[in-house]
């Protein structure tokens, strides 16, 4: 996803933290193992991952960017997520328009991740102990905290699908905000202003969080 060019320090590592955790997810996660188990375990395996090898990836863009990529295809439900942005125009979209879109969506998070992975700075990462019941067997939300340098708190909380025997992530909610709501209102917004042409909006598909927003949290 491509941000706002002026952003600051903290919101920078809190987004990036987003795609690393992401990166980290195992390929296979049975359901016997609780969705917390699974974040948990990928935010140990994530230290261990990129710890020492942060100067390589920043000469060697390109391995990283296909790390990224092959993680996020294992730990994403794409198809789902990119329904979701479209929202009630992926009713009348075409097949082609709708697997097109989510090629689009999955390249910018690809390419935003893969660039701060070699800069993402933090203090600590936690998965809270006292998570929330689950209202449903196939969906959970796992809550953790991202804490900056200087002491700052910002709560993470991701919401998982239960999709062919696996925990996928379909949305994520930082400090409040919604993603993939926002997404969701940025995709209907340039339909009204391209006049509703599906091709148009996917060509210039380049979605923004505004920084004071998520610095402020908010109720999305």
């Amino acid at each position: 996803m491509t941000l706002m060019p002026a952003f600051s320090a903290p919101l920078r590592w809190l987004w990036l933290a987003l795609g690393l955790l992401l990166l980290a997810l195992p390929v296979q996660a049975a359901p016997e193992r609780s969705p917390e188990q699974v974040i948990r375990n990928s935010v140990d395996g994530l230290m261990r991952q990129i710890e020492g090898r942060r100067d390589y990836f920043a000469d060697n863009l390109d391995e990283l960017e296909t790390l990224v990529d092959e993680s996020l295809a294992d730990v994403a439900d794409f198809r789902y997520i990119g329904a979701s942005v479209m929202g009630r125009y992926f009713r009348n979209a075409t097949p082609q328009q709708r697997s097109r879109f989510v090629d689009t969506f999955r390249q910018t998070l690809i390419d935003t991740y893969a660039k701060g992975l070699v800069t993402f700075d933090y203090h600590e990462l936690r998965v809270l102990d006292d998570q929330q019941p689950r209202r449903y067997e196939d969906q959970a939300s796992v809550s953790m905290e991202v804490v900056a340098t200087d002491g700052t708190v910002y709560p993470v909380s991701y919401t998982l699908r239960l999709s062919d025997g696996q925990w996928r992530v379909v949305n994520v909610i930082v400090n409040g905000i919604n993603l993939g709501l926002t997404f969701r209102n940025q995709f209907d917004q340039a339909m009204r202003e391209h006049d509703r042409e599906y091709d148009a909006v996917i060509d210039a598909w380049a979605p923004e969080l505004d920084v004071e927003e998520l610095e402020e949290g908010g109720n999305a």
